[in-house]
């Protein structure tokens, strides 16, 4: 069993406690340990680079320098945003040494020193790229046929260019929701922003932005949206009567964390799932699951 350095990140700690457990559950089945890393802090979320860029890196860094004293080499995120931050993080300290002496300097005061030795990745990629499709089609044992799943990659989990990866048109999401026997949903906004914080100082603006991903995930004929990330999540599922009240629509559809379809299509024991607690209570979950 490969074993992952694991950070959370707030989110999954509250709010976004259904996607920690079900990722945690998902991962065991796969056959992969993720070993949360001990005390761990905030990453800054999306907000705070252009606040105070050198903190921010900072906050980050020590994270990644926690990680780096366990001896293992992949830091895995559940989170879009965490996982964003900490790659821009790590590949930008491994390019600026100037930077680097300047975040080594700060974690000094916590007995900590990064030396850039970790491979920072999303827990989809983990799943996707050391699982593979094969063995989870293999372990796949409650296909989810006939359920038209929307995936949602957001704007987030892609902004960090990898070599050879397409950020325009990415595939990989609709491969493994394929793999478990559901039916991915063709849209082009799968890669919009969803709003993000937004939410909090321009509401209308991003209500509108959640309005266009709801409209064209359903015109699509989706029966649930599939995400990667706890904003993307409660922006989309939380707001959508908002919507439905400033625009005059009547939007109701499911949307799940991607870990979440795969604890009905892998067959986890029932009394472990966490599927059946929704943050919208109109929004049922689809009979296939």
């Amino acid at each position: 069993m490969k074993q992952y350095a694991y950070y959370p990140g707030c989110s999954l700690e509250s709010l976004a406690k259904d996607y920690h457990l079900s990722a945690k559950e998902v991962a065991r089945s796969l056959d992969l340990e993720l070993k949360e890393i001990e005390d761990w802090n905030c990453c800054g979320a999306t907000a705070y680079f252009p606040v105070d860029e050198l903190l921010a890196y900072t906050l980050v860094a020590r994270n990644l320098a926690i990680a780096e004293k366990t001896g293992l080499t992949d830091f895995v995120a559940p989170c879009s945003a965490c996982f964003k931050n900490a790659y821009y993080t790590n590949a930008s300290l491994k390019k600026d040494p100037d930077l680097a002496d300047h975040i080594n300097f700060a974690l000094e005061e916590d007995n900590l020193h990064l030396e850039g030795k970790l491979k920072v990745r999303h827990l989809i990629e983990v799943i996707m790229e050391d699982v593979g499709l094969e063995t989870i089609k293999k372990k796949t044992l409650h296909p989810l046929k006939g359920l038209r799943v929307a995936p949602y990659y957001g704007c987030q989990l892609l902004r960090p260019r990898k070599d050879h990866e397409d950020v325009e048109n990415p595939r990989y999401f609709e491969e493994l929701l394929s793999a478990i026997g559901a039916e991915p949903v063709e849209y082009v906004s799968k890669t919009r922003c969803c709003g993000a914080s937004l939410i909090i100082t321009n509401r209308r603006a991003a209500l509108e932005m959640v309005r266009i991903l709801l409209k064209d995930a359903i015109e699509h004929g989706a029966d649930v949206i599939a995400t990667t990330c706890p904003m993307c999540n409660v922006n989309l599922e939380v707001y959508q009567d908002q919507v439905n009240r400033e625009f005059g629509t009547q939007y109701s559809i499911p949307v799940m964390y991607f870990t979440q379809l795969m604890e009905t299509a892998l067959s986890i024991a029932a009394r472990r799932l966490r599927i059946p607690r929704r943050a919208v209570a109109n929004s049922p979950v689809p009979r296939s699951l």
